[in-house]
């Protein structure tokens, strides 16, 4: 596995071998020793599968606040998507910044991304599937958001609000500043 680091503290790109001939291809996704060798030494209790049936659907900035925050491991099945991670820890250097990488099926790269941070992404191709596991289970009393147009965060989104499929949810996020809690 390749893993790369970004200059905001503890993202990581995550890119998996993929061995092919003509049946097809074999790749280990999660390896928990290699993982932990580069500092992501977590506990996976489930795993989520999305399907975006167009291009332009975004989903986020989602997070869950303690004690029932989530570390996330995305990854891309099919078709692809720019995938987010808003650093919300208050007392962080970077707070406030994001990371941006392009996932898809043809790439086969991965975000890990850590508590403190909340997430988000757009498909670029019908179609899509999104796999990702998480390390603790989903709370609806916990779940959070921020608007993922807020102009602060200066997210390059391939869409704006007017052209982005949004759920109702997602388009009643606050924004940053106004969010009531964060990490």
């Amino acid at each position: 596995m390749n893993i790369e680091s970004f200059s905001v503290s503890g993202v990581k790109l995550i890119t998996p071998k993929k061995f092919g001939d003509a049946r097809g291809f074999f790749s280990e996704t999660w390896n928990e020793s290699v993982l932990q060798a580069a500092g992501i030494d977590v506990h996976f209790v489930q795993d989520n599968h999305a399907f975006s049936a167009a291009k332009n659907t975004l989903r986020g900035l989602h997070f869950q606040l303690p004690p029932k925050a989530q570390d996330k491991l995305i990854r891309v099945t099919r078709g692809a998507i720019v995938d987010v991670a808003v650093d919300i820890r208050k007392d962080s250097p970077t707070f406030g910044q994001h990371v941006a990488a392009v996932l898809s099926a043809d790439n086969w790269a991965q975000l890990w991304v850590p508590k403190g941070f909340a997430h988000g992404y757009c498909t670029l191709e019908p179609d899509t599937e999104v796999i990702y596991k998480v390390t603790d289970y989903y709370s609806p009393a916990d779940d959070r958001g921020i608007r993922f147009d807020d102009p602060t965060l200066a997210v390059a989104w391939p869409v704006n609000a007017e052209t982005a499929l949004l759920s109702d949810k997602d388009k009643v996020q606050p924004l940053l500043k106004d969010a009531p809690q964060l990490f």
